[in-house]
């Protein structure tokens, strides 16, 4: 398979260009166990920030963290990474001071993935420990379930994982924000991606939701704007016990390539699809951030040789991989580990400058803190800074952010990686657009 190389990327500065249409805006780590699980998948976007001066002292002097992250479910492979940024973001926070003078406190709930749907009943749970902030979910499609009761709680909920496009127009009273950014990027790379690979007819099966969907609309969109023909594209019931129609009507298509946007069940339609003919050694097959995953464990020894993959995320240094590993010595996935980090810091900085740990507050200063002032990349460094006077621009360990006025990052980096034999993937380049 050819890989790419940056004088290949001529491409994508027209068709990431077309996508960029969303405006840039822009001591003690105290921790309260949950009786709930851990897991959950992302939800995005505020509509409109709120006034720039926050309420008049309306929090209760502590801010306390909820994270609504997936411990169960087909996203628990992103929950220890996401939990372990929250908990170094808190563990930081508190060793530099605190915010207000005061330890952050972290409450934790489990998310799942929607498949029965726990989150509204966690989200419940982290609201009684009064919660200002709640990091999560990394579904958007369980961030859409519990947005309205987070938001009309007067609590600010930033998702490092959520990149549907459903959250660039949805209703948020201003109180959502997302450190992963819209789809809108990541189909536009993706598109350019397998045109670059030489394909010119692909098909696309996608998890019916409001991710699937979505991604799915903004590959095939991006990759017919290309010149490419998008010859089937079948959508599927994720809790479906099997996928044998969708993929025997794929395969009878004959398409060159399949952009696969899936969670776990990528485990069952893999099988499929090899047994049909269209498996990864008989077509190119590509993932998306929702199935890049380690699957040494799944599968044989070569299965998925030669799949590409997309997902948001830049680079992970040697350094923050080792904190993460840190916080938690078990880990081996380490996506949406950085904007989870980053959601945090993000939510202590608006606080500090608004000089009141509320919700509202926090809402109200998040696109101050993350864009056009001088910038800073460390908790510490930052709130020197703040408590200076000064306006600050934090660029964090997932890239610059810089939240726009839907509460998205205006600028964000797409990850491009390839599966080995042992069925685990490594990087082949980054690409940084503006949205």
């Amino acid at each position: 398979m050819r890989l790419q190389t940056q004088t290949s990327r001529a491409a994508v500065a027209v068709l990431a260009g077309a996508a960029m249409l969303l405006a840039a805006c822009g001591s003690d780590d105290t921790t309260t166990t949950p009786t709930a699980s851990d897991t959950t998948t992302a939800a995005e976007t505020p509509t409109e920030s709120e006034s720039s001066e926050p309420p008049a002292g309306t929090g209760d002097g502590t801010l306390t963290v909820g994270a609504l992250l997936p411990a169960t479910g087909d996203l628990a492979f992103l929950g220890p990474p996401e939990f372990a940024g929250v908990d170094l973001a808190v563990s930081d926070i508190n060793a530099a001071g605190g915010v207000l003078g005061q330890d952050v406190v972290q409450v934790k709930g489990d998310s799942g993935d929607g498949t029965p749907n726990i989150a509204p009943r966690e989200t419940t749970v982290l609201l009684d420990q009064e919660a200002d902030v709640i990091v999560g979910a990394a579904s958007s499609s369980v961030s859409l379930s519990v947005i309205d009761k987070i938001t009309g709680a007067g609590v600010v909920q930033i998702s490092p994982a959520n990149t549907s496009t459903a959250f660039d127009t949805y209703d948020d009273k201003g109180l959502y924000f997302r450190t992963a950014p819209s789809d809108v990027l990541q189909g536009a790379v993706m598109a350019n991606l397998v045109r670059e690979d030489g394909f010119s007819n692909i098909a696309i099966m996608a998890r019916q939701d409001s991710y699937g969907e979505a991604l799915a609309d903004q590959v095939e969109q991006r990759f017919t704007d290309a010149g490419g023909s998008v010859i089937a594209k079948e959508l599927y019931d994720a809790t479906a016990s099997n996928f044998g129609a969708e993929v025997q009507s794929i395969a009878a298509k004959q398409p060159e390539a399949i952009v696969l946007i899936a969670f776990d069940e990528t485990t069952k339609i893999i099988p499929e699809m090899i047994s049909n003919g269209i498996g990864p050694k008989d077509v190119q097959i590509y993932f998306v951030d929702g199935n890049t995953a380690d699957y040494s464990d799944e599968f044989d020894n070569g299965t998925l040789a030669g799949v590409r993959a997309t997902y948001p995320g830049a680079e992970l240094t040697d350094d923050f991989r080792q904190r993460l590993l840190g916080a938690d010595k078990k880990l081996t996935e380490f996506t949406y580990g950085p904007e989870s980090y980053d959601a945090t810091i993000l939510a202590a900085l608006a606080a500090t400058a608004a000089e009141d740990d509320s919700g509202e507050a926090i809402a109200s200063k998040l696109q101050e803190v993350s864009v056009g002032g001088t910038k800073c990349t460390a908790y510490e460094e930052c709130l020197t800074m703040l408590e200076s006077g000064e306006d600050i621009d934090y660029d964090g360990v997932s890239g610059p952010i810089d939240f726009n006025e839907t509460g998205s990052p205006s600028a964000a980096t797409i990850g491009i990686f390839e599966y080995a034999a042992d069925n685990t993937f490594s990087n082949v380049e980054f690409i940084t657009g503006q949205i």
